[in-house]
C-alpha cells in the first residue's frame, strides 16, 4: 500500500463526503437551512425532525449511496483488481467520513457520519449488512432513541472486521476510528443520554 495510493482514497473519499445531502436538500427543495432548526445537524434525525420521515429517508440513502459510490469507483474502476482492494475501500470509507463531518465549505460543520458510516459497512458483505441492521433497530426499537442505535452499530463496527476480515489490521483499525470519531460526534448526545433527557422518537 502505497502513501499514494492512500492519498487518493482519501482524497476522493473526502470529495464524495462533502455532498452535504441535508444542507442541500433544505436549500434547494424547503429554501431553507436545517442549520438554523433543532439540533443544527445536517444528518438524518434532524431532517426527519425538521422536514418529515419521507425527507429524512431520502438523505440518509443519499448519504449512504455517496460513500458506496466513492468506495465503488476506488475499488473498481481506479484499483479494480487489487489484492487489497478492501483495505482501499476502507480508506476511501474513511475519507467520506471525514468530508461528511467536516466539509470544507460549511465551516467544517457537517453530520455526525452514521449514514456516512453505515455506507462503508455495506461495501463489506451480506452478514456485516445484516448485523448492522440489527445493532441499530434492535436497541431504537426498545429505546426510540436514534443516538442508541447509532452508537451501537459503530461501536460493533470494529469487533465485525476482526471476526469476517481476521487478520487485516490497517482495516480494523479504520474501523476503530471511525467508531471513535462517531462517538465523539456524538459527546452531546452521550451526555444527555446519561443525564435521560435525549430527546426521542416515541409515539404519543
Amino acid at each position: 500500500m502505497t502513501p499514494a495510493r492512500v492519498i487518493v482514497c482519501l482524497v476522493i473519499g473526502y470529495l464524495f463526503g462533502c455532498f452535504q445531502t441535508g444542507y442541500l436538500y433544505g436549500r434547494v427543495v424547503k429554501k431553507d437551512d436545517i442549520r438554523k432548526h433543532g439540533s443544527g445537524n445536517v444528518g438524518t434525525a434532524n431532517i426527519i425532525r425538521t422536514y418529515g420521515k419521507k425527507a429524512g429517508y431520502l438523505v440518509y440513502a443519499l448519504d449512504t449511496f455517496k460513500v458506496i459510490l466513492a468506495i465503488i469507483i476506488v475499488r473498481i474502476v481506479i484499483y479494480g483488481g487489487e489484492p487489497n482492494n478492501a483495505l482501499l475501500g476502507m480508506i476511501t470509507g474513511l475519507g467520506a467520513v471525514c468530508g461528511h463531518n467536516w466539509p470544507f465549505y460549511l465551516h467544517f460543520k457537517g453530520g455526525k457520519g452514521i449514514a456516512a458510516t453505515s455506507g462503508v459497512m455495506m461495501t463489506l458483505g451480506v452478514w456485516i449488512i445484516i448485523i448492522e441492521l440489527l445493532a441499530f433497530f434492535v436497541p431504537y426499537y426498545f429505546t426510540r432513541i436514534v443516538s442508541v442505535g447509532s452508537l451501537v452499530l459503530t461501536g460493533v463496527f470494529p469487533f465485525l472486521i476482526l471476526i469476517f476480515y481476521p487478520g487485516q489490521t490497517a482495516m480494523f483499525l479504520i474501523a476503530l476510528i471511525l467508531a471513535v470519531m462517531a462517538w465523539v460526534q456524538h459527546r452531546a448526545n452521550i451526555v444527555r443520554l446519561l443525564n435521560g433527557t435525549e430527546s426521542s422518537f416515541r409515539k404519543k
